[in-house]
């Protein structure tokens, strides 16, 4: 009682594990003045703006936190913003005409302006308390195994620590106290122009540093994804991680076992598409996470696959997606997996077609193996696995250029896609270059340069057919009718003018229109 007492005093809040108690700070408020953040206000979104004034023209405490303060501090323009107030999920929808209370683990408020692909989400949290774990409700399993035990209940932790509910509301500083790092825990005003800060978050921002609010062991336990959150942090924003929220990540590495899988391959999502993916995997290798936390990356990070050809094409297509991100451009998971998975469905294709199967048999079962090896029930979102599997099954039948064949294939939705990933394999060597070049002139053309192009895929079909017989004969074949434009069988064919791409990215394996902008995803 007295201990608490003091405690309570100090401004600290008790958070036990395993029996052992931790004291996490609650911090002192400080207001930091325009001269000091040097925010630029045209940085902000004016939706967030508009969220903040709404909420204050009704009486709540409103400002723009997390990670948007951050990257303001640095001088980014925050790709989202998130609003946190005293008003509760209710109040807050209340105030909007379209706002949507979502979440059980923690219930927040999506305000959406606008519709379709322009629309916006500003995402509304109330402030929560900063609980001591002793007093949660305790279950055994986790998210999806307890639903039952979790129904009703606010404020609940499993049998490692970690929150399951935590939906207590509470003050401003209590709330600042339970987000993870310094430089997520500060609250902008932009009606005032002034920084909250209680942990130091300005102070470590500008030193490039991340730290854990109250002890690193105990915060893991809460939430072990902070594990992985600290590592994409760190490659997006080249920040270092300071040494003791570092010492305990591979020690409590094992904790993430226990999330779900469909939570931790979100994050692992985000982790390939904050456009650092490549500073991603390195920083996964750096603190000793580059097995067993993804096994989707296991088969991408696995040191026996430096040299096998993989390496190069997934740092190829990551690459790409950096560069696309850092244009501001969409990117599309199934893409980029597709990508990862690649050399996997490859190597068993070959197998299956090794032990007498034909192709598209052999890619399909191939496709299957892969799938359940790597992606387990993943698989189950219909749609990602969806795309995925048309991505592979067409490359195949880019082989195929006569008849009605490119016609029918060019019309697919998914052909943008699948045309991206031909190219992505004729840029790092695995296919001939000229076949992705045909497609692209193919897929920009008219109906004329069309019925041409395929009759000079059959002129170099007939080439290397020659040149093949001849090889076969015991020959060398010195030159062949109609030239091959892959340099097999004869003379190359007349070189024609490379067409300029058009210009526009559209979106990464999104669909595609009849002639597309060329070899953008």
């Amino acid at each position: 009682m007295i201990k608490k007492f003091i405690d309570k005093l100090l401004g600290k809040t008790s958070s036990s594990s395993n029996g052992n108690v931790k004291l996490t700070p609650k911090g002192k408020r400080r207001e930091v003045t325009k001269d000091e953040h040097s925010i630029d206000l045209s940085l902000v979104d004016e939706r967030a703006i508009k969220v903040v004034q709404t909420l204050a023209d009704a009486g709540f405490e409103a400002y723009i936190v997390g990670g948007a303060v951050r990257d303001l501090l640095l001088g980014l323009r925050p790709k989202d913003f998130d609003v946190a107030t005293n008003a509760t999920p209710e109040e807050v929808k209340a105030l909007f005409r379209r706002a949507f209370i979502i979440g059980r683990r923690f219930r927040i408020v999506h305000v959406v302006f606008g519709r379709g692909r322009d629309h916006e989400v500003i995402e509304v949290s109330t402030f929560r308390a900063m609980m001591d774990s002793s007093a949660a409700d305790t279950v055994s399993g986790n998210e999806k195994t307890s639903k039952s035990e979790l129904a009703g209940k606010s404020h609940v932790i499993d049998a490692e620590g970690r929150v399951l509910r935590d939906n207590v509301w509470g003050p401003q500083i209590e709330d600042a106290a339970r987000r993870d790092f310094t430089v997520n825990a500060m609250y902008y005003d932009p009606r005032r122009e002034i920084v909250v800060d209680y942990h130091g978050g300005i102070k470590d921002a500008k030193k490039k540093l991340l730290r854990m609010i109250g002890d690193p062991e105990t915060r893991y336990r809460e939430d072990p994804v902070r594990i992985i959150r600290v590592v994409r942090f760190a490659a997006k924003l080249g920040f270092e991680i300071e040494p003791k929220t570092r010492v305990p990540i591979q020690a409590m590495a094992a904790l993430l076992d226990n999330v779900p899988q469909s939570r931790m391959f979100d994050e692992m999502i985000k982790l390939l598409q904050t456009g650092h993916s490549l500073a991603s995997l390195e920083e996964l290798r750096k603190q000793g996470l580059h097995r067993g936390i993804f096994p989707i990356l296991d088969v991408v990070l696995d040191e026996a696959h430096r040299h096998d050809g993989r390496e190069k094409f997934v740092q190829m297509a990551l690459a790409d997606t950096d560069r696309r991100v850092g244009e501001h451009k969409p990117v599309a998971p199934s893409f980029m997996l597709a990508c990862m998975l690649w050399h996997d469905v490859l190597d068993r294709w070959q197998k299956f077609k090794a032990k007498g199967e034909a192709p598209f048999p052999a890619l399909q079962q191939a496709i299957d193996a892969v799938f359940d090896a790597r992606i387990g029930d993943i698989s189950g979102r219909g749609k990602l696995a969806g795309d995925m599997r048309e991505i592979w099954m067409m490359q195949p039948r880019f082989e195929r250029r006569a008849g009605s064949t490119p016609f029918t294939l060019v019309e697919q939705p998914r052909f943008r896609a699948g045309f991206d990933f031909l190219r992505l394999r004729a840029d790092a060597g695995e296919t001939d270059g000229t076949l992705a070049e045909w497609w692209e002139d193919f897929s920009m053309g008219d109906d004329e340069e069309r019925r041409a192009l395929i009759d000079i895929a059959k002129e170099q079909d007939h080439a290397r057919r020659a040149s093949a017989s001849h090889a076969a004969a015991g020959g060398r074949s010195s030159g062949a009718s109609g030239g091959s434009g892959a340099g097999e069988g004869g003379d190359p064919a007349k070189k024609r003018r490379r067409r300029r791409r058009k210009p526009g990215g559209g979106t990464q394996g999104g669909p595609s229109s009849t002639a597309p902008a060329a070899s953008e995803h």
